[in-house]
C-alpha cells in the first residue's frame, strides 16, 4: 500500500475493511453486534417482495437523488429542465451536476420532526424526499449562483456566502426544526471555498465543471464508476468537518474499529464515504444521458446508512449484544456506529447475492445500485415505519448534518 490515503478512497478499501469487521462478527468477537446468518434468506425475501411491490414491471432505476425529485409522481427535475432555453447536452449535464452535488450534500438525516410544505402543491414531505424537493427549490431560486442571469448553477462565490437563505427555503423554525442546520450551512460554505482551490472545477469555479473533468477521462466513451468516486473524494475531501486526518489530509467519512485490521498508517481505519458514494451514484445518469457509458457500477458498495443498516437490525440479521446499542444515542464516530456501518456494507453485499440467486439474475442484469433502489433502502424504510412511530431507525445517531 504505497499511498494509504489514496487506497482508503477506493471501493476496494471499503469492502476489505468492512469484511474484516464482519469476519470478527462471525467469530463472535465484536462488542456490540452478533450476526444471525439464518436470517439472511428472510432478509433477501423481504427485499424481493419490496422490489416487486415498488417496481412490478421489473424495470428498476439506479439508486440516486433523481428518484427523490419525482416523489408523488411529479418529475420536478423534468419540469425545471423544460425552463432552460436551448441547452446543449453538456450544459444540461453541468446543471445536473450542480444540482445533484448541492442536493446530496444537504441530504444528511432531517430528524423526525422536520417537514417541508411544497409551495406549488401543498404536499407535505419529510426525510430524504422533503430534503430533495427543498434543495431543488433552493437551487432553482438561484441561491447557489453568483450570476443572476444564470440562476441554474452552483459556483464557489455564492456557496461560500450561503447564510440565512437555506433556513428560509427549508422552512426551518422552532416548531419545524431541521437536524444539523448549522452543519449544513457550514458544509455548503466549505464547499464553495474548496472548489475555488481545485483546478477540476474550472475558472470561475463551478461544481458543474466536474462533468467536463470526468468527460475528459472517459476512454472511447466509457468511464469506470470508481473514477467518479475518486474524483468526488479528491474534489470534496476538505469540506468534511472534524474528520480523522492522516498525514495532514482529511480522510472524510472514515471511522476506526479494533477489528478493522491493516498495518502501517492505515491500520484500524474503516472507510465508508456514504455521501460521496451516494453522490457518485447520482452522477451516473447525467453522464449517461450526455453519452458517456459508466462501467463497473458494482465496484461501488452499499451505502453505510441507517435504512440499509436499520433493515438488518429490524429483520434480525444484526442482533445487539447489549441494551445500550438501541437504548442510547451514539456519536457518528463511536465504535458502535462504525461497527454497525461496516457490517451493513458487508452484509448488504451478501443479501444482494442471495437476491440475484433467488431471481436467477446476474450482477450485470441486477447491479447493486438497482438492488439498493428497489430494494434494500426502501425495505429499510418500510419495516421501520411498521415498527416505530415516525419510522425512525432502530439505532439513533447524533447527527451534525454531514454524515447520513
Amino acid at each position: 500500500m504505497s499511498d494509504p490515503i489514496a487506497w482508503l478512497r477506493t471501493p476496494g478499501a471499503i469492502r476489505e475493511r468492512s469484511g474484516h469487521v464482519l469476519a470478527a462478527g462471525d467469530r463472535g468477537a465484536l462488542r456490540h453486534f452478533a450476526i444471525d446468518r439464518a436470517r439472511l434468506d428472510a432478509a433477501a425475501d423481504y427485499v424481493i417482495a419490496t422490489m416487486r411491490a415498488n417496481y412490478p414491471t421489473g424495470e428498476i432505476p439506479y439508486h440516486s437523488r433523481w428518484r427523490h425529485f419525482a416523489v408523488g409522481g411529479r418529475d420536478r427535475w423534468a419540469a425545471l429542465a423544460a425552463t432552460i432555453a436551448h441547452p446543449g447536452a453538456d450544459e444540461v449535464a453541468r446543471i445536473r451536476f450542480d444540482l445533484a452535488v448541492v442536493s446530496v450534500l444537504l441530504d444528511a438525516g432531517a430528524g423526525d420532526a422536520w417537514r417541508y410544505v411544497e409551495p406549488p402543491t401543498g404536499a407535505v414531505l419529510a426525510r430524504s424526499e422533503g430534503l430533495a424537493v427543498a434543495s431543488l427549490d433552493f437551487f432553482a431560486a438561484g441561491a447557489c449562483s453568483a450570476d443572476a442571469r444564470q440562476p441554474l448553477r452552483a459556483d464557489a462565490a455564492a456557496l461560500a456566502n450561503i447564510r440565512d437563505a437555506l433556513a428560509r427555503t427549508f422552512q426551518v423554525s422552532a416548531a419545524n426544526p431541521l437536524a444539523g442546520l448549522d452543519g449544513r450551512v457550514a458544509l455548503l460554505q466549505r464547499l464553495g471555498r474548496t472548489i475555488a482551490t481545485k483546478p477540476m472545477f474550472g475558472t470561475p469555479a463551478r461544481i458543474g465543471n466536474l462533468f467536463d473533468h470526468l468527460a475528459m477521462r472517459a476512454e472511447e466513451g466509457r468511464l469506470p464508476a470508481a473514477a467518479i468516486l475518486r474524483a468526488v473524494l479528491e474534489g470534496f475531501a476538505e469540506i468534511w468537518p472534524g474528520r480523522i486526518e492522516l498525514a495532514g489530509v482529511n480522510l472524510g467519512d472514515v471511522g476506526r474499529h479494533p477489528a478493522a485490521g491493516g498495518a502501517g498508517l492505515a491500520a484500524g481505519f474503516v472507510p465508508f464515504h456514504k455521501l460521496s458514494q451516494w453522490l457518485a451514484y447520482s452522477l451516473v445518469e447525467p453522464l449517461e444521458e450526455a453519452g458517456i457509458d459508466v462501467t463497473g457500477l458494482d465496484r461501488l458498495t452499499a451505502l453505510a446508512e441507517y435504512r440499509n443498516g436499520g433493515l438488518l437490525i429490524d429483520l434480525g440479521v444484526l442482533v445487539p449484544r447489549h441494551a445500550g446499542v438501541l437504548a442510547e444515542p451514539h456519536e457518528g464516530g463511536s465504535e458502535v456506529v462504525v461497527e454497525w456501518r461496516a457490517l451493513t456494507v458487508a452484509l448488504i453485499d451478501e443479501v444482494a447475492d442471495r437476491i440475484r440467486e433467488k431471481l436467477g439474475m446476474s450482477a450485470a442484469e441486477l447491479p447493486l445500485p438497482r438492488i439498493l433502489e428497489g430494494g434494500t433502502w426502501s425495505a429499510g424504510r418500510t419495516i421501520a415505519a411498521k415498527l416505530r412511530p415516525g419510522g425512525g431507525p432502530p439505532l439513533r445517531v447524533i447527527s451534525d448534518g454531514t454524515l447520513f
